[in-house]
């Protein structure tokens, strides 16, 4: 099968199109057709050896796809051949065939397109998961995002929205904020013009956001530490700007301020170090659990039309540069995405 290969860490254009073996599943696993899947900022980091997940070399890169079962693994009784799922995945989608753990695989809609889905196994139930689990943002609560034209703020925007809050979205430039405000948002701030602090004070009365979306780092996170409301809740979610920020804490004392780290693979079982043990398997059981009942209610609301997956653009695997040139640039609005 044709695949996307990292020999070794590096640049995104070291990476290499080549004929790789179709894996096969092992027990609790199933092999999907690839229809689509996702490029994201994780896998990017994957592949320049930052990521804290480092699979041996060489690998397949690609951890959110779309697709239709091919072959059940032994013990997999409850999906069947020839179904339409999604799912997330630490390596392997950036191929023409990917094997997935059943227990993390989502069925879509027929009426789902592949390119959309694959907005669904990592975006959209981290933004739920650390809005509704974590950050337990109520109904009127403002909730702010930064990076709003990305994928990861876009789907924060419209779960944000589907569960009441209003939402100021902070990008850059004019087409960024034009999708964050097709997602729903309330209010924008182009911070490359406007003064990201005084404004979000300014919407909110002075008193600041309740929670803080932050998938950009760097001067985003500082200046929300002098916008967030009294007993806020802070979200970093990644470091697209490049830098991890530092965390002055008198700043969280004096405010009643909880910075909540999330990471979605813990509630899917990736990243795992050594072999589990029984009661690991039981408190994954629960998180996967969890897992299921938010895809259910995040489905019922794509039905609803509520989520939009909106999709950036679609590329042949072979054209994966210009995908990561998307994410790499921060030009890309929603969702980039490659086609086996």
């Amino acid at each position: 099968m044709r695949a996307l290969v990292c020999e070794a860490y590096g640049p995104i254009d070291s990476l290499k199109i080549a004929d790789v073996p179709v894996p096969e599943p092992k027990a609790g696993e199933v092999l999907l057709r690839v229809g689509a899947a996702g490029v994201s900022f994780a896998a990017m980091l994957g592949v320049q050896g930052k990521h804290q997940n480092k699979p041996p070399l060489p690998y397949v890169p690609g951890n959110e796809m779309a697709g239709h079962i091919v072959t059940l693994g032994p013990g997999v009784t409850d999906l069947s051949v020839g179904q339409r799922v999604a799912t997330g995945v630490s390596q392997g989608a950036f191929a023409e065939y990917a094997v997935a753990t059943a227990a993390n695989v989502v069925p879509i809609p027929e009426t789902m397109p592949y390119a959309q889905a694959t907005n669904f196994p990592t975006l959209y139930p981290t933004a739920y998961g650390a809005l509704k689990w974590k950050a337990d943002m109520q109904p009127g609560e403002v909730l702010l995002v930064h990076g709003a034209g990305g994928g990861s703020g876009l789907t924060a925007i419209e779960v944000g929205k589907a569960m009441g809050a209003v939402v100021i979205a902070s990008a850059g430039g004019a087409d960024k904020l034009a999708a964050a405000k097709e997602a729903g948002a309330d209010h924008l701030i182009d911070y490359r013009s406007e003064d990201l602090r005084s404004r979000v004070l300014e919407l909110t009365g002075g008193r600041g956001a309740d929670v803080i979306y932050d998938p950009v780092g760097g001067s985003a996170f500082d200046v929300s530490l002098r916008c967030v409301a009294p007993e806020g809740r802070l979200i970093p979610m990644g470091f697209a700007s490049g830098t991890i920020p530092q965390i002055p804490a008198n700043i969280l004392l004096v405010k009643n301020v909880t910075v909540i780290g999330f990471y979605y693979g813990y509630y899917t079982g990736w990243g795992g170090r050594g072999e589990p043990t029984e009661k690991d398997m039981a408190s994954l059981a629960k998180r996967r659990a969890m897992v299921t009942a938010a895809q259910t209610e995040l489905m019922r609301w794509f039905t609803e039309d509520k989520l939009r997956a909106t999709v950036a653009g679609t590329f042949d695997l072979a054209d994966w540069v210009q995908g990561f040139k998307l994410i790499e640039e921060r030009t890309v609005v929603g969702k980039a995405v490659l086609v086996p």
